[in-house]
């Protein structure tokens, strides 16, 4: 299965699955990472919403692993949230070279699109605020493997030694300081 994943879809589609179908370990690549809050009344409606992280404490609590790898130092409303606390099972590296938006559950199923984890990337935020974005979901092993190895190569410092960028990375694959 390929699907197509267009706008406001993001929200319902990606995480929406990301959480119902995630059981292991939860592989989010992504350049920005700001502050995202999530509609309480289910995916689909408006209304009071919850920061993604109180999600990853739901999945911390259910101990599965969440890698975040992203390029950006995250928005401070983010590492405020995180200096509050961090999910028990959330770790996070910095490289950035990383342009690559993907959510990997499981090695099981995989966004892969242009959408950042962010409000108006996901299209949490009104109409007004959001992205144009376009991605696929799929559960297609043939697509999400080579993605899972090459986001896994990244995270495990594999290209870090061909970068070319170690006079600006002095510490590839930073974990913040909280």
């Amino acid at each position: 299965m390929v699907r197509v994943v267009l706008n406001r879809e993001h929200l319902t589609v990606v995480l929406g699955e990301v959480l119902r179908r995630c059981r292991h370990r939860l592989f989010i690549a992504t350049a920005d990472v700001k502050e995202l809050y999530v509609p309480l009344a289910g995916l689909e409606a408006p209304g009071r919403a919850r920061s993604i992280l109180d999600l990853f404490d739901e999945m911390s609590e259910r101990s599965i692993e969440i890698r975040l790898l992203h390029s950006g130092v995250p928005s401070g409303p983010f590492l405020g949230h995180l200096k509050q606390h961090v999910p028990a099972t959330l770790i996070m590296r910095r490289c950035p070279r990383v342009h690559a938006k993907a959510i990997v559950a499981d090695g099981r199923w995989m966004y892969l699109g242009s959408a950042n984890l962010t409000g108006a990337g996901l299209g949490a935020k009104s109409t007004r605020r959001r992205n144009f974005e376009a991605g696929i979901w799929t559960d297609e092993a043939a697509l999400i493997d080579p993605v899972a190895d090459m986001l896994d190569e990244v995270w495990s410092g594999g290209q870090c030694a061909e970068c070319g960028r170690k006079e600006h990375c002095p510490v590839p694959l930073e974990e913040p300081a909280l």
